[in-house]
């Protein structure tokens, strides 16, 4: 599947990718995969340029974006999913994308605690890692990044190159994270200590 050549103005994400919802996804068992946005450019009142799940229990994995323009927006890239979600979120591909008047430049969360029922499963925990965002520049950013992985299964392997993000705030607190691990190249503010800073190999 293919995404291009947009301008996209709503009052949520601009494109969101899902897969299904708690004990329903992970039974129906459709992933998304090879997926291509590239050359979007849009607004939103409330929400994301690029948001993957937060149904995503089916699995999302191969989702290249490339030429992303969000002019507001509540956060520029953002990975959602949940306790009871199951499914996968990995082999994530962002790139040259540029943020103006966004309040969170990266947002990945496993707290984002919708369901449909009670039946959910609580131990079935999102499988999320190997994300690579490179090459972003934002403009009158509040925060930098927001990473919000769960104790009982931590995100790894996210990849953060080339970053400048411009903070409109004199918050000392850039980035926001917790139970997530990766590494980190050329990135302005410098993210949390749990980012290895390296030169990262494409």
């Amino acid at each position: 599947m293919c995404i291009e050549d947009c301008y996209i103005n709503v009052g949520d994400d601009l494109i969101a990718i899902k897969s299904g919802w708690d004990e329903y996804g992970i039974a129906y068992g459709q992933p998304s995969s090879h997926i291509v946005i590239r050359r979007i450019k849009g607004a939103t009142r409330s929400s994301a340029g690029i948001a993957l799940g937060s149904e995503m229990s089916g699995g999302i994995s191969n989702v290249y974006v490339d030429d992303l323009v969000l002019n507001h927006g509540s956060t520029g890239i953002r990975v959602k999913s949940a306790a009871g979600r199951g499914g996968y979120v990995k082999h994530i591909y962002v790139s040259n994308v540029i943020l103006w008047n966004v309040k969170t430049g990266i947002g990945l969360t496993g707290l984002y605690g919708d369901h449909p029922d009670d039946k959910y499963n609580p131990n079935a925990l999102p499988h999320v890692e190997k994300i690579f965002i490179k090459n972003v520049v934002g403009y009158n950013i509040t925060l930098a990044g927001n990473f919000q992985g769960l104790p009982q299964k931590p995100y790894k392997k996210i990849y953060l190159s080339n970053i400048l993000l411009n903070i409109n705030s004199t918050n000392s607190q850039t980035w926001n994270c917790s139970y997530i691990t990766g590494y980190a190249n050329a990135v302005l503010p410098q993210p949390c200590p749990s980012f290895l800073i390296e030169k990262i190999k494409s």
